[in-house]
C-alpha cells in the first residue's frame, strides 16, 4: 500500500521518523568528536591577535589571515617548552587539533606547538631574551668587574672531554705556568646542560664562601664552535642570572669569533675562543720576565748611586767628626759652671730669706706682750706718781676701779696677742720652711739635677730636658743618689 492509499477510515498520513531531542551540551559533545575525529592534527599559518596570558599559565589567542580568524588555546604543559613568546601581530605556523569548547559551543584549536613563520624560533627567543636582559641592565658596562692583575688561582666550566679545556691549558701553561687551574666539568650541549652549568656556578660560589683563601679568583666558562643549537644552552636565562650572581669576574668563550650568546652579553669579558680566553685571564711570562731584567737593571744602577753617594757623606762626616774627649771636656766644664751658677744662687736667695726672717723676728718682738706689758708698766708708775702727788680722794677709788679694770683688760688683750702672734709666727716659720728645698726633700721628696760644681746641680724641672741614659744625681734626705734617666712615660694625672 502506497503511503496515499485510501483507508476505510479515511487517507492515510505519511510515515515520521520518530523524534530524538538533544541538549546544548550533548550537541556539542558529538559536534567535538566529530571535528577531533575528521581533522586530527593540522598546521595552521596566520597572525597573532587577542593574545591573552591569565595567571593559570595557559594562552589563548585568535589565529587570523585577511578574510578570518580561528580561535586556538595552547595550555602551560605546551607553552613552558617554547624559546620564544608569541605577541600580537607575530606570524606564526602552529600545530595542533580541532576541537570545540563546549561551555560555549566555541569553535577553536588546541595548540601544542609554535614557530614563527619565515624566521627560526631560536633566533627569536635569542632577540627577545637579549632585549629582556639588556632592559634590566644586565648588559651594562658599569656592573662588569675588572679581572685580578695576576690571578693565582683559576676555575674553568667546560666538557671535561672537549677541546676546549685542552686549548685553555695549553695557554695558560704557556703564558703562565704558576696558575692553579681547577676544572668543574659540565655538559655543553643538549637540554640538560643549562642546569648542569648553572650547578657548576653554585658549586663555584659555595667555594668561594667556604674558602675564600683557597677559591678561585677567576672564571673561564665556554666551550668550542658549533651551530645555534649547539650553543644553545649558553642562551639560557638562568645560566645568564646565575653567572651575573658569580661571586668573581667571569670570562665568556662560546664558539667562535662570530658566535655571540646571552652568557658572552653578561660575562664581565667575552672571548672570541677559548684559548683567547685563556690569554686574557693571565699575563705572559715572557713580559714579566723581561720587565724583571729591567728592574734589575735599574736596581744594580740605583744601588751603585746610592752607594756612592752614602760613602761620599761618610766622608764628608769623618772629617767633621770630633773626639768624644773634647766634646767630654767641654760638657765637665760647662757643668762645673752651671753647678757654681746655681750655689750662688742658692746661697744668695738663702741670705735674703735669712734677711727677711731677721726683720720678721724683731718685729714680733717688738709686737710681743712682754714688751707692750714693759712699756704699759712704765706708764702705770708714771700715772702712779702723778696720782700720789695730787692726792685727790675719791679720784683715787675711782681711778684705782679704773686702773683695774684696765689692768684685766690689759692682761686679756695680753693673752690675745700672744695667741695671735705665735700663730702668725708659726705661720711665718712654716711658710719660710715651704721655700726651703732641703725641707721638701726632708718630707720624702728628691731635686733631680744635673751634677755640677754648684751646690744643687742644674735643677730639672721638665722630662723633655733629660736625654734617655744622662746620668743625673737625685738629692735626697739622707744624700745623693746617681741615677740613669729612662724614657719619658706619660703621666696618668696629667
Amino acid at each position: 500500500m502506497s503511503p496515499t492509499s485510501t483507508h476505510p477510515e479515511g487517507p492515510l498520513r505519511p510515515t515520521e521518523p520518530p523524534r530524538r531531542v538533544l541538549t546544548p551540551s550533548q550537541l556539542n559533545a558529538e559536534a567535538q568528536v566529530v571535528l577531533e575525529e575528521n581533522f586530527g592534527l593540522i598546521w595552521l599559518e596566520g597572525e597573532v591577535s587577542n593574545l591573552a596570558r591569565p595567571g593559570s599559565g595557559h594562552w589563548y589567542f585568535s589565529l587570523k589571515d585577511a578574510r578570518a580568524q580561528v580561535r586556538c588555546a595552547m595550555f602551560k604543559n605546551r607553552n613552558m617548552r617554547l624559546k620564544f613568546q608569541p605577541e600580537n601581530g607575530l606570524k606564526i605556523l602552529l600545530r595542533g587539533r580541532v576541537s570545540l569548547y563546549l561551555g560555549r559551543g566555541e569553535f577553536q584549536v588546541i595548540v601544542d606547538h609554535i614557530e614563527p613563520a619565515g624566521e627560526g624560533a631560536l633566533r627569536l627567543a635569542f632577540e627577545q631574551l637579549r632585549a629582556k636582559l639588556d632592559a634590566e641592565g644586565l648588559f651594562a658596562a658599569e656592573r662588569k668587574r675588572p679581572l685580578p692583575a695576576l690571578p693565582k688561582h683559576l676555575a674553568v666550566i667546560t666538557s671535561a672531554t672537549g677541546a676546549a679545556i685542552r686549548d685553555i691549558l695549553t695557554v695558560l701553561g704557556r703564558r703562565w705556568p704558576a696558575a692553579d687551574v681547577t676544572l668543574i666539568p659540565s655538559a655543553v650541549q643538549g637540554d640538560a646542560a643549562p642546569s648542569e652549568l648553572i650547578a657548576a656556578l653554585e658549586r663555584l660560589a659555595r667555594w668561594r664562601e667556604e674558602s675564600p683563601e683557597r677559591a678561585p679568583e677567576l672564571l673561564i666558562i665556554g666551550r668550542g664552535g658549533g651551530s645555534l643549537e649547539d650553543l644553545w644552552a649558553f642562551n639560557d636565562e638562568g645560566l645568564a642570572r646565575a653567572i651575573v650572581a658569580s661571586p668573581i669576574p667571569v670570562i665568556s668563550a662560546v664558539g667562535h669569533e662570530v658566535d655571540v650568546t646571552i652568557a658572552d652579553l653578561v660575562a664581565d669579558l667575552r672571548a672570541a675562543t677559548p684559548s683567547a680566553a685563556a690569554e686574557l685571564a693571565v699575563p705572559d711570562r715572557m713580559e714579566w720576565l723581561a720587565a724583571f731584567a729591567g728592574f734589575e737593571r735599574r736596581l744594580h744602577v740605583t744601588a751603585r748611586r746610592h752607594f756612592e753617594q752614602v760613602r761620599e757623606r761618610l766622608r764628608h762626616l769623618s772629617r767633621r767628626l770630633r773626639h768624644p774627649g773634647h766634646l767630654l771636656r767641654e760638657r765637665s766644664q760647662r757643668l762645673d759652671e752651671l753647678d757654681l751658677r746655681i750655689r750662688r744662687e742658692l746661697d744668695r736667695d738663702l741670705h735674703r730669706r735669712g734677711e727677711r726672717l731677721a726683720a720678721l723676728r724683731k718685729r714680733l718682738i717688738h709686737a710681743s706682750p712682754s714688751s707692750r706689758l714693759l712699756r704699759g708698766g712704765e706708764r702705770l708708775q708714771r700715772l702712779q706718781r702723778r696720782l700720789l702727788q695730787a692726792q685727790p680722794g675719791q679720784l683715787v677709788l675711782r681711778e684705782r676701779a679704773r686702773l683695774n679694770g684696765l689692768e684685766r683688760r690689759l692682761v686679756s688683750a695680753e693673752t690675745r696677742l700672744i695667741d695671735r702672734k705665735r700663730s702668725e709666727q708659726q705661720r711665718l716659720a712654716g711658710a719660710l720652711n715651704a721655700f726651703n728645698p732641703l725641707a721638701v726633700v726632708e718630707r720624702g721628696y728628691a731635686i733631680l739635677s744635673r751634677p755640677d760644681t754648684t751646690r744643687f746641680g742644674t735643677v730639672i724641672r721638665r722630662p723633655e730636658a733629660v736625654k734617655e741614659g744622662e746620668v743625673l744625681h737625685a738629692r735626697l734626705a739622707g744624700g745623693i743618689l746617681e741615677v740613669h734617666a729612662g724614657k719619658a712615660v706619660p703621666d696618668p694625672d696629667a
